[in-house]
């Protein structure tokens, strides 16, 4: 167990789920009303954690979710799903209407500047099943030989929006309603090219930017591209870089979007399984060079239509 302090005043009981990522924070009650040094407290504790749970939280709404997320960032609505209706920015995940995340992905890296954390509650929960796993990137790279270090540092990657994991092909769905929910996704077509290895804007830590909306490296064929994905997406998920949540109704699951991979387990069958997921604005990845990632699509004379 770790405490977050601040001159000698214990602000957050912090108790490490795994070795390598995630802490459950303990003695708090989220809400909008935090104080600073309370939500200071969360901050430090989330840049060295990566991910963090708070249980018992049944009282937060979809407007005071917000309104605790508001305190950590700017809320960011997903570029092409629309949000949950009343609200400003949450997206729900339903398992009755195709809501299950089971691939490995950073969220919403499509765009450039895609977002820097979320924040997730459990609303319904399955009796067994439906856990989600986060693995740690910085860890991933870390445990890299060398030479891939110096491999991965100086590739690139073309991230995009070509299908939507919270859709995914699965039996209870039909083709109708798949059609649907493929054709908001992809209502627009992103694309950006991001540096493999991203440097942390404030732990300056180095973290693989991987994730299942890479499509391809840039300059590689697309068979070489698949091999090397392979090889680098493997040390991210290796199981000492995770943490696997049981969750409960009520659990709210906050994690550093930049540092993370997650994946939801569709082991639950036919149970019934809602997550409310904010987002929070980020910045423009920076690789190892320095140089940042860029926009392929939409083109700027594209954006500038819409």
């Amino acid at each position: 167990m770790s405490e977050v302090q601040n001159n000698q005043q214990v602000l957050l009981e912090v108790v490490p789920v795994a070795g390598r990522i995630g802490a459950e924070v303990r003695g708090i009650r989220l809400s909008g009303d935090l104080d600073q040094e309370e939500v200071n407290a969360i901050q430090q504790a989330l840049l060295q954690h990566k991910v963090l749970f708070f249980r018992g939280q049944q009282h937060l709404d979809d407007e005071e979710q917000e309104r605790f997320a508001k305190l950590l960032g700017e809320l960011y609505a997903h570029p092409t799903v629309p949000v949950k209706e009343g609200t400003s920015s949450i997206l729900e995940l339903n398992s009755e209407h195709g809501g299950r995340a089971n691939s490995w992905h950073t969220d919403v890296t499509f765009v450039d500047a895609y977002p820097k954390a979320s924040i997730l509650r459990g609303v319904v929960i399955p009796a067994a099943g439906g856990d989600t796993v986060w693995a740690n990137t910085a860890a991933a790279y870390e445990d890299l030989p060398q030479e891939l270090k110096d491999l991965a540092d100086n590739l690139r990657a073309i991230h995009s929006n070509a299908y939507d994991y919270a859709t995914a092909v699965r039996k209870e769905i039909s083709d109708e309603q798949l059609a649907k929910h493929r054709a908001v996704f992809a209502s627009t077509v992103y694309e950006t090219e991001h540096p493999v290895v991203r440097v942390h804007p404030e732990t300056g830590e180095r973290h693989l930017l991987l994730g299942h909306f890479v499509r391809r490296f840039s300059g590689f064929r697309s068979q070489d591209s698949e091999r090397l994905f392979n090889i680098l997406q493997e040390h991210v998920t290796r199981l000492e870089n995770t943490v696997r949540w049981r969750w409960s109704e009520g659990d709210v699951a906050v994690w550093d979007n930049r540092a993370t991979q997650h994946y939801a387990v569709n082991d639950y069958g036919h149970q019934h399984r809602v997550v409310r997921r904010v987002t929070l604005a980020g910045d423009v990845p920076v690789g190892v060079d320095g140089r940042p990632s860029r926009v392929i699509k939409p083109a700027a004379e594209e954006q500038q239509a819409q």
